[in-house]
């Protein structure tokens, strides 16, 4: 698989050397090179293949020959080890569930995909690999799920205090091992920029083996290609168009999406469904990315300003944004509203909405109300509800049980470490404990 920087074409990379590097030295993101397309059998005979071999045949078409084709089955199958189901809430709407992984979150097909691929090339090199990982919430428990106790790899999780969930913050503070969990004293955007330092130090870099499990890594972002697939497949049968509505935060989750369309997969649209941290949004609707502060929500895991992945959809379109804006849609929620779908849908349909998936059911349904028509609209279940059990039985009035992987994470002891938003701060810490 050949890569290439979004700020440099001439500047590339293996599949390997992106794994491990994270970011391109000129601060810019891995793309591929080229895009695979599918051939027209496999869109086919995708309602009679299994998760997993809908997964291999991707994964084999984009990474090619770096990964033997044995080694990629096997990682693949550790990988999908749970499903994706498409649940319908009525005759025109369904939701792609992604949280039936160990984390309960969509990050846990992306995390345990790259733990298995790392682990796999690093079991030839010498010398510990230390993964830095900034999270508004989910990303940082799936990565802690997917990399725990994987030898010859320590992961250190940045987050910011005060602003996830008391279960996300438990997923990320209380394994231990070889997961560290940094509280710092700001944002999720300041814990991104501390990352991002942090790749673009050479210094550091000379005295530490430094990679990335946030979706600024291709490899993070590639297996979310796969249930996109998955969830086509499932509502292939009904003939209709499909429309994607995604909740984003850091839009990882809609490149993926994207780049499964370039290869083959008949999606009809996609909808970027924010909340008030609208910088895609407001930049379909005028075409000025103007990114800014980002803002504390409800749906705090989309609480992103400056989106990384933002670069990765823009090389997709050629920094062309009415190509761009014919394909993507994008609506922003306020939590009053957030929480009127969530009353709404329960109320009507017994299901019960986290409070991400409730923004992209509002905007799939914003969209459906200005473009009426024969589309099928599939929601990205993005977490389970019970991660956000106290808000969600408020806003409902009704219990949200705890299934026991939660349940048992109640029983343990949080342990993180504060750390300013100051560069030197978390750089100093880094070679006192790594080095």
């Amino acid at each position: 698989m050949e890569l290439h920087s979004t700020n440099n074409p001439q500047l590339h990379a293996t599949f390997r050397e992106a794994l491990f590097q994270g970011l391109p030295p000129d601060n810019g993101l891995y793309v591929p090179t080229r895009i695979p397309r599918m051939p027209e059998t496999f869109v086919r005979q995708a309602p009679d293949l299994p998760f997993d071999e809908i997964a291999y045949r991707i994964a084999e078409a984009l990474i090619g020959d770096e990964i033997p084709p044995d080694t990629l089955q096997e990682i693949i199958q550790r990988t999908i080890t749970f499903p994706a189901p498409v649940v319908s809430l009525d005759e025109d709407t369904g939701i792609l569930e992604l949280f039936h992984g160990p984390s309960l979150a969509f990050k846990d097909f992306g995390a345990r995909f790259m733990a298995q691929t790392m682990a796999h090339f690093n079991a030839k090199d010498e010398g510990e690999l230390i993964i830095l990982v900034a999270t508004s919430g989910d990303t940082g428990g799936a990565v802690a799920a997917g990399f725990y106790q994987t030898p010859g790899i320590r992961v250190v999780i940045l987050y910011p205090s005060g602003k996830v969930s008391p279960l996300q913050e438990k997923q990320l503070t209380t394994l231990g091992y070889n997961i560290a969990a940094l509280e710092v004293d700001g944002t999720f955007d300041d814990c991104q920029t501390l990352v991002k330092k942090a790749f673009l130090d050479e210094d550091l870099r000379q005295n530490l083996r430094l990679s990335s499990a946030n979706s600024i890594n291709i490899a993070r972002l590639l297996p979310q290609i796969f249930y996109y697939w998955e969830g086509y497949k499932q509502v292939q049968h009904l003939g209709r168009p499909v429309v994607f509505s995604v909740p984003s935060g850091n839009f990882g989750n809609l490149t993926a999406g994207l780049i499964a369309q370039q290869m083959g997969m008949p999606a009809q649209h996609f909808i970027a469904a924010t909340n008030i941290n609208d910088t895609v949004p407001a930049y379909l609707e005028h075409g000025r990315f103007e990114p800014k502060p980002s803002a504390r929500t409800l749906s705090n895991a989309m609480d992103v300003g400056n989106p990384s992945n933002f670069a990765r959809m823009l090389h997709l379109y050629g920094s062309t944004w009415n190509i761009m804006r014919a394909n993507v849609s994008g609506f922003s929620f306020d939590d009053e509203q957030t929480r009127e779908a969530m009353r709404a849908v329960y109320a009507q349909h017994g299901y019960i909405l986290d409070p991400h998936t409730a923004v992209g059911y509002l905007a799939w349904r914003k969209y459906r109300q200005q473009k009426p028509g024969k589309d099928f609209g599939i929601v990205l279940g993005t977490a389970h509800p019970a991660k956000f059990q106290e808000d969600v039985s408020e806003i409902l009035q009704a219990e949200v049980p705890l299934p026991p992987p939660l349940q048992q994470l109640l029983k343990r002891n949080k342990s993180a470490i504060p750390m300013p938003a100051h560069y030197e701060s978390f750089r100093e810490w880094l070679l006192s404990n790594y080095r």
